[in-house]
């Protein structure tokens, strides 16, 4: 008797699983054009309420000292996220998976296909729904603590360059210059000397808030080079990074145009078409700046730079003594001959800061003027 009831219970129990297995699945299939509106509205509405927010996010962050708070940035980037795989997952397949209903929409000619799709259709409504119910902020941003404009970047002292520092240091303080470009030969200081510039804002007043250094180099692309300067605007999420160039440049100008910036990029080859990027271009009332260094003044042309400086080798008097600060006293005395050799070694050096104390310090190793013209010559 126990056995008979067993065995009936567990057909019942079969039968059950069948029967939700089917009509559980059933509303998806018949709810899945109902849903894919519900889930075209709603995500509209969601994507509209990020933009409000991201307004309000940026106006606020044009006050000194206000920064947006963790848990808002956050939502956008989940936001941003959600819209992505809707994309990928859900509008990509909505046409196909459409047309394989039938009998109004009831049925499908793959049900299989049309239940997983109509499944994931649904999840991504209840994830829309429920970021919208956390799009509310009362506070986008709060005050922040002081913090220095930059991190400053170690790099050798402007020898001889001071008068070249100081030069470009007024024209970035001067409103009416928007673009300068340092040009010079390979090793003469260019990098430094704009390394030196970086630093400075940590050391002087200025009205500027937001620093960027960028490496640029031979060969750059503009995808590379907007990624990063979102590194630097908070758009560094794997999300962002997939966007189209177009996508990424709206992005990129939207938030530069709320700062007064300063754009510092390194080592151009050729020129860079900063509209493609996305930098708004500074004139006399956004008073944004853009400092690089290039090897080529025909550069600084074609990136209509106001002011072009030369960054020359340095005189012999300047280049003798950075040679000398290299190689150290205490080699210097060594020997009486090594004075001498030391000198023309400088002097082979052609006034290159970075030959004079590259060479410099080898030298500072050897202890006879042979061993130290050996070296060089090597």
């Amino acid at each position: 008797m126990g056995s008979a009831l067993a065995i009936n219970l567990s057909g019942d129990d079969i039968v059950s699983r069948c029967w939700d297995s089917v009509f559980g699945r059933e509303p998806y299939v018949r709810k899945l054009q109902e849903n894919l509106q519900a889930l075209t509205t709603s995500l509209q509405e969601l994507k509209s309420l990020k933009n409000d927010v991201q307004r309000k996010v940026e106006l606020a962050e044009r006050q000194p000292r206000l920064k947006r708070l963790e848990q808002v940035n956050n939502w956008i980037l989940s936001v941003e996220a959600l819209e992505t795989g809707i994309n990928e997952v859900i509008v990509s397949h909505r046409t196909q998976e459409i047309q394989k209903l039938c009998c109004g929409g009831y049925c499908s000619k793959n049900y299989r296909s049309s239940y997983r799709y109509g499944k994931k259709v649904a999840r991504k409504l209840v994830e829309v729904e429920a970021l919208k119910s956390k799009g509310v902020f009362e506070e986008v941003a709060a005050e922040s603590l002081p913090t220095a404009l930059v991190d400053a970047i170690p790099s050798e002292p402007t020898v001889g360059m001071e008068p070249i520092f100081y030069q470009v240091w007024r024209h970035v303080e001067d409103e009416q210059v928007g673009i300068i470009g340092l040009y010079g030969m390979g090793g003469v200081g260019k990098t430094t000397l704009l390394t030196q510039i970086h630093n400075n804002f940590n050391r002087t007043r200025n009205d500027f808030n937001l620093v960027i250094w960028i490496v640029v180099s031979k060969g750059h692309k503009i995808e590379v080079i907007q990624d990063k300067i979102g590194e630097n605007i908070g758009l560094s999420s794997g999300v962002w990074k997939l966007k189209e160039q177009r996508e990424k440049a709206e992005d990129i100008f939207r938030i530069l145009n709320t700062k007064k910036f300063v754009l510092l990029m390194d080592d151009l080859w050729e020129p860079v078409e900063l509209t493609n990027v996305g930098v708004p271009a500074p004139d006399s009332r956004n008073k944004f700046k853009i400092v690089f260094t290039t090897r080529s003044e025909e550069v600084c042309g074609h990136m209509d730079a106001q002011k072009r400086i030369k960054v020359g080798c340095l005189t012999w008097d300047k280049a003798w003594n950075l040679f000398q600060e290299k190689v150290g006293k205490e080699t210097l005395l060594l020997h009486p001959g090594i004075p001498e050799q030391a000198e023309i070694v400088a002097k082979e050096c052609d006034g290159l800061p970075l030959a004079l104390i590259t060479v410099g310090r080898v030298m500072a190793c050897k202890k006879t003027p042979k061993s130290g013209s050996m070296q060089f010559k090597s």
